[in-house]
C-alpha cells in the first residue's frame, strides 16, 4: 500500500528534462485580445500540484499507443487497426495499421511494438511483465500476458519507440538518453526544437494515421508556479496542472474554462482493521458515514459531479450510469452505529468511551498534499465524538509503515478497480482485513477471464465493502486543466489537452 504521490514525470523523458524550470519560453510572442497565434497552443506545465495527482501526458503528443480509450472507456484504434483476445483472456493479437510512419518516414512495424515491450519490460525502465511478445509477420504482433489484466496498461498507457533508432542503446543510461531531447515519434505532433529549461516546441504531423491536426503548432512551456498568471496575461493557452485553489477565480473569468481529468483512483483512509477500535465493520461503516465527502469535494473546489464511487469498478463504467453510488453523509446513522458498537459520550467530553477506553487514534499523513485533507476529515470525526489525530510524516515513512502494518490509519492513494491482495484488502493485506467473502470475490477475480465476468464480481465485492468496508475513498483523484475558450472540443471530464490535442481546435470568435 503506497502512500506517495506519484512524481512528475515517470517515463516520460524528454519532458523530464525540462520540468521544473522556471525560466519564460523563448520566442513565444506575446498575445493580447487578438489572438495573434492563429493556429498555435501554448501549454504552461508545472511540476508540483496540491490534492491532484502529479501527471504530464505530453508524450503522447509525439509517440502513440496501440489503442486508445474513448469517454466510455472502450478502446478506439491507433496504431493497431484491430485486435482479437484469446478465450482465456491473456493473449492479445494486433493487426497494426500500413499506413503508420516515423517521423522519419520509416514504416511502423510489430517489430518496434515488440522492441518496446521488451524495452519496458527491463527493470531498469518500467518493470512491465509479459510471458512473451512475438512477431507473427510485419503488421501483426501477439502478446500473451502472465495472467488475465482487465485494467490493461501497456495498449492504452504507454507509448511506442522506434527500434531503428533506439536498438543497442545501452538500456542502463535509458532515463537520460539524447534520443529524449530530440524525439522521433508516430503521434500527431512533430518535434521542433527544445532549449533547456525553458521550452519544447512541436508541430502537427501532416502523415498523422488519423490525420493532420487541426492545431498547426504547440509550445510546452515551463513556468513552474506561474501558469495562472502566464494564462491570465495571455502568454499560455493552456494550463496543465492547475491548481484547486485556483478553480473559482478562474471559472469567474469569461476568457477561460475549467476542465476535469478523472482517474480512477482516489485518495483514501486505511483503517488497521485488526486493531482493537476498528475491528468491528459498524465501527469502520459509521467513519466512514461521519465523513462528509461532498464537504471534501467542495473544499478542493471540485465539482459535486465528479464520477466517482465507494466501491470497486470496471474502469469501462467510470464515466457510465452504472457506477456504484457512495456512501451518503449521514451523522445520525454514523451516531447510531457507533452507540450500538458500545461507543458512547460518557462523561461529557465529547470524545466516545468504550471499557474506560477513549476512542482517539492517530492517522498518519504524508507531508503536502494531503494534510488539509486530514484537518477537514479530523474536524468531521469529532463531531461524532471519535477524536483523530495527525501524524505528519515523509511519504516514504507513511508507505513503509503503512506497507507493514505500522499504523492505526493511514491516509494513500488506492486504485478501486485493482483490489490487489498485497496490499488492500485480500489475503495477506497490512490491515488486518478478514473478510472471507471479499477474500472469495478478490479469488475469483483473480481468475477471472473476461470484463464481464469481472464486473458482476466487483459489483458484489462493493456489496460487501459497504457493509464491512476496509477504507474509507475520500476523494477521487482528478487532473485540472485551465484553457482560453478558443480552444475547443474538450469534454468537462475528460479534458488532457497534453494526451488529446489532435481532437481539438481553435475558434478566434471565442463563443
Amino acid at each position: 500500500m503506497t502512500a506517495t504521490i506519484a512524481p512528475t514525470i515517470e517515463r516520460r523523458g524528454f519532458l523530464g528534462l525540462a520540468a521544473g524550470a522556471l525560466a519564460a519560453a523563448a520566442g513565444c510572442a506575446r498575445r493580447g485580445s487578438g489572438h495573434t497565434r492563429a493556429g498555435t497552443v501554448i501549454m504552461a506545465a508545472d511540476s508540483v500540484n496540491d490534492i491532484m495527482p502529479d501527471v504530464t501526458d505530453a508524450d503522447f503528443l509525439v509517440f502513440s499507443p496501440l489503442l486508445e480509450k474513448d469517454e466510455q472507456g472502450a478502446f478506439v484504434p491507433r496504431l493497431a487497426q484491430s485486435w482479437e483476445r484469446s478465450a482465456d483472456g491473456r493473449e492479445w493479437t494486433y493487426h497494426l495499421r500500413r499506413d503508420a510512419r516515423w517521423h522519419d518516414g520509416v514504416p511502423v512495424t510489430a517489430h518496434d511494438i515488440k522492441f518496446t515491450l521488451d524495452l519496458v519490460s527491463l527493470p531498469e525502465t518500467e518493470g512491465y511483465s509479459f510471458e512473451s511478445v512475438t512477431v507473427v509477420d510485419d503488421y501483426t504482433v501477439t502478446v500473451r500476458e502472465r495472467r488475465f489484466r482487465h485494467a490493461e496498461g501497456y495498449q492504452d498507457d504507454i507509448v511506442y519507440y522506434p527500434k531503428h533508432l533506439l536498438e543497442g542503446l545501452d538500456t542502463k543510461r535509458f532515463w537520460s538518453w539524447e534520443f529524449w531531447t530530440h524525439p522521433v515519434g508516430s503521434g500527431p505532433f512533430r518535434f521542433v526544437r527544445y532549449q533547456p529549461g525553458t521550452m519544447i516546441e512541436f508541430e502537427a504531423n501532416p502523415d498523422y494515421i488519423l490525420g493532420k491536426p487541426k492545431i498547426d503548432r504547440l509550445i510546452l512551456k515551463f513556468v513552474g508556479k506561474a501558469g495562472l498568471t502566464e494564462l491570465e496575461s495571455g502568454q499560455v493557452d493552456v494550463v496543465l496542472e492547475g491548481r484547486a485553489a485556483d478553480i473559482p477565480r478562474v471559472s469567474a473569468d469569461p476568457r477561460f474554462r475549467v476542465y476535469y481529468q478523472v482517474r480512477p483512483a482516489a485518495w483514501v483512509i486505511y483503517w488497521k482493521v485488526g486493531h482493537s477500535l476498528f475491528r468491528d465493520p459498524r465501527v469502520r461503516r459509521a467513519l466512514t458515514l461521519a465523513i462528509d465527502r461532498g464537504e471534501c469535494l467542495r473544499t478542493h473546489n471540485l465539482p459535486a459531479d465528479v464520477p466517482w464511487s465507494d466501491g470497486v469498478f470496471m474502469p469501462r463504467v467510470l464515466f457510465g450510469a452504472n457506477l456504484p453510488a457512495p456512501l451518503p453523509y449521514d451523522p445520525a446513522e454514523a451516531n447510531a452505529l457507533l452507540d450500538a458498537a458500545g461507543w458512547h459520550d460518557r462523561n461529557g467530553d465529547s470524545v466516545r468511551q468504550r471499557d474506560r477506553r477513549a476512542f482517539r487514534f492517530t492517522a498518519l499523513v504524508p507531508s503536502g498534499n494531503l494534510v488539509g485533507l486530514a484537518v477537514l476529515v479530523q474536524a468531521q470525526l469529532r463531531r461524532v465524538g471519535v477524536q483523530m489525530e495527525i501524524q505528519v510524516l515523509d511519504g516514504s515513512v507513511v508507505g513503509r509503515r503503512a506497507g507493514t502494518g505500522e499504523f492505526e490509519a493511514s491516509f494513500g492513494k488506492n486504485r478501486p478497480w485493482s483490489p490487489d491482495p498485497r496490499t488492500y484488502a485480500g489475503r495477506g493485506n497490512a490491515t488486518g482485513y478478514s473478510n472471507l467473502e471479499a477474500f472469495r470475490l478478490i479469488d475469483a477475480a483473480e481468475a477471472a477471464t473476461n470484463e464481464d465476468d469481472l464486473d458482476g464480481i466487483y459489483r458484489e465485492l462493493t456489496r460487501v465493502y459497504r457493509d464491512d468496508p476496509p477504507f474509507t475513498q475520500l476523494v477521487p483523484l482528478v487532473l485540472v486543466y485551465f484553457a482560453d475558450r478558443r480552444l475547443r472540443g474538450l469534454r468537462r471530464f475528460h479534458a488532457a489537452p497534453d494526451r488529446y490535442m489532435e481532437n481539438f481546435w481553435l475558434d478566434d470568435r471565442g463563443e
